[in-house]
């Protein structure tokens, strides 16, 4: 798993633990409903606020001093700062998004007031608890499921570095084939551009121009159509050639990407975007658009195509210096001067080549048959989905469904409302009504599809997935005794998280000198609950561990929310939180630059201590800025 997949997996665990295409395509554009049930599962609000917005309102709103209003305060306040950690989330930060998470849950926990009870409370709880635990089933079921697609080499790379021979002989038999093909670039013909011509006759370069033609049809009847409406010639389609393949997964040695090989800079500048679940360079329409634009203001810039097209590898920066320092704004000029980099020199005459080559195929022995161009459904789920569940209902390939959408860098849709799914041409109403409507939003992530084999019965399934026989039941609408046909496809929920007597789970990190048994004995625990609720084989616990814990154990009576023994801790708490004066009720304080702890506490008219005994994260490591403080003020 990459290092951001574990960091998401981490921030989804401590979630749990805290708180118990183209024109001459057919797109037909599907606004996905959301279900209709008799009793519908606690909506997720997956459309945050935009990321300033809600900081700003998180800012302006303090947590209430007493009721009445104190709930409404702390619902507003816990609110703001929970649509500020989705967004941090959906931009590809999740060590914020847990800092963010966490004031809410810790502040829900200290509150003193009873989330159960509370509807608007409960509602942040639950938000909170069904998001992060449909990822981290998610991930946790399948580690590739924050692993992003494998990406491809760009032909450029392969090519530009060759040490080629030119074949003089190749012009005559060339030049007759031009006057008879119609091209709308200027068409320079000299031993360069002849020098890849015949390395496109060979083996090698012959497979590289054929695997390029044969993907070509896929999109370049939508690359010919942008290309007309941005008022381009349709021949500068083969710089895709020449730089991908016609392969949207294309990564060159320099971090250039797609079909269009953006750098991520220039790719803002032209409107893509790049976070933890997109990258539209790799978007086959969205990066023609972009690159179309591209090229017309490098032309625009340099009056020339040539020019423009070198612009387009080394940027405008390093042709300006070259036509500056030779004074001819001429690319072959440039070229026998030697002011230009290495690979743009080869640049335009492997683009020419390439051209040359694809119009006169049958000369250079090339034969390809290509590919058909994209048929496609859209969709806009308006929620996070998983594309296994997508392919599972639709009965086809995951990969088809990546190969539709390379844009996406894992296995989940983004949580943008306006973002656009292509599914395989005819299948959207299938999306619809099996998905959209079977299944509440915010289980598309964690809930999956089965189809029936010959004799299993619903306990079997049940057995597999680690369910109940009732649970699976109740997803799919049927009696708990129903009969499975072979070949039904059948909705499997999330596993089920282990049933607790009492208390919500809660972490603690194991500080020096805590064992397994004074843990135990502090949360009215047995060290073998301790054991099994964490994996644990052995006795001994390193400082700095982090442990699931439901305090009161479970042999407490059914439906009891604290033990007695619970309840005095968090009272013992709440009072050494303020030692020197009664607590007030919680704040959250996000440490900014320059503050100390006794600045805090001088400003909360509370002391080190306390903050210290409130935060203990502070007994392994200095306060550092973005920290979020528990604080409880003197009254």
């Amino acid at each position: 798993m990459t290092q951001l997949g574990t960091r998401i997996l981490l921030l989804a665990a401590a979630l749990s633990m805290g708180l118990v295409g183209c024109e001459d395509s057919v797109r037909r554009a599907v606004q996905v409903r959301p279900p209709q049930s008799a009793a519908p599962a606690p909506q997720v609000r997956i459309s945050p606020l935009p990321l300033d917005t809600a900081r700003s309102r998180a800012a302006r709103l303090l947590i209430p001093p007493a009721r009445p209003d104190g709930v409404d305060r702390l619902a507003a306040w816990a609110d703001a700062v929970y649509q500020a950690g989705l967004g941090e989330y959906n931009a590809g930060h999740p060590g914020r998004a847990l800092n963010d998470f966490n004031s809410v849950l810790q502040a829900l926990s200290a509150s003193g007031f009873d989330l159960q009870a509370d509807e608007k409370l409960n509602r942040i709880y639950t938000r909170i608890l069904e998001t992060a635990h449909a990822y981290e089933l998610a991930a946790r079921d399948d580690p590739s499921f924050f692993a992003e697609p494998p990406t491809v080499p760009a032909p450029i790379d392969q090519i530009a570095d060759l040490e080629l021979t030119p074949e003089p002989s190749l012009r005559e038999e060339t030049k007759g084939e031009l006057a008879r093909v119609p091209h709308d670039l200027p068409v320079t013909l000299n031993d360069t551009v002849l020098t890849y011509l015949n390395f496109f006759r060979s083996t090698r370069g012959r497979a590289i121009v054929e695997g390029g033609l044969k993907r070509a049809g896929r999109y370049q009847d939508m690359i010919k159509r942008v290309f007309r409406e941005e008022g381009l010639p349709q021949d500068l389609m083969y710089l895709a050639q020449a730089e991908s393949g016609f392969q949207p997964m294309a990564l060159s040695r320099a971090g250039a990407r797609g079909i269009w090989q953006f750098m991520s800079w220039r790719a803002r500048e032209y409107g893509l975007q790049k976070n933890w679940w997109i990258d539209e360079r790799q978007d086959p329409e969205k990066s023609t658009r972009a690159a179309a634009r591209h090229l017309h203001d490098l032309y625009n810039e340099f009056g020339d195509w040539y020019l423009a097209m070198a612009a387009y590898d080394c940027g405008p920066g390093n042709v300006s210096k070259g036509i500056e320092r030779t004074g001819y704004a001429d690319f072959w000029e440039l070229y026998r001067r030697n002011v230009l980099p290495k690979e743009t020199k080869n640049y335009v005459p492997i683009i020419l080549a390439f051209m040359l080559a694809a119009k006169n195929a049958p000369q250079f022995g090339i034969e390809v048959q290509p590919e058909t161009p994209l048929n496609a459904d859209v969709v806009k789920p308006g929620h996070p989905v998983d594309l296994r569940l997508v392919a599972e209902t639709l009965d086809v390939d995951v990969e088809v469904l990546r190969a539709l959408n390379p844009a996406l860098l894992h296995l989940v849709t983004p949580a943008d409302p306006q973002f656009e799914l292509l599914l395989p041409a005819g299948t959207s109403e299938r999306f619809q009504t099996e998905i959209a409507e079977a299944i509440p939003p915010e289980k598309w992530v964690s809930w999956r599809r089965y189809r029936v084999e010959e004799g299993e019965t619903l306990s079997q399934l049940a057995r597999k997935f680690k369910l109940s026989p009732s649970a699976i039941a109740q997803a799919n609408g049927m009696d708990g005794d129903a009969r499975l046909e072979p070949g039904l496809k059948v909705i499997i929920p999330a596993a089920e998280r282990p049933q607790t007597a009492t208390g919500k789970l809660v972490r603690y990190r194991m500080h020096k000198g805590d064992t397994l048994q004074s843990v135990a004995d502090e949360f009215d625990v047995s060290v073998a609950e301790l054991k099994r609720w964490n994996g644990l084989r052995r006795d001994h616990v390193a400082p700095g561990a982090r442990l699931k814990i439901y305090p009161g154990g479970r042999s407490a009576p059914p439906g009891q929310e604290k033990s007695a023994r619970q309840s005095q801790a968090v009272a013992t708490i709440r009072a050494g939180h303020t030692a020197g004066g009664p607590a007030g009720e919680p704040v959250v304080h996000r440490v900014k630059e320059g503050e100390t702890l006794w600045s805090i506490a001088h400003a909360y008219q509370t002391t080190v201590d306390a903050l210290k005994r409130a935060n203990r994260f502070l007994a392994s490591r200095p306060l550092q800025a973005g920290d979020q403080l528990m604080v409880f003020p003197r009254r």
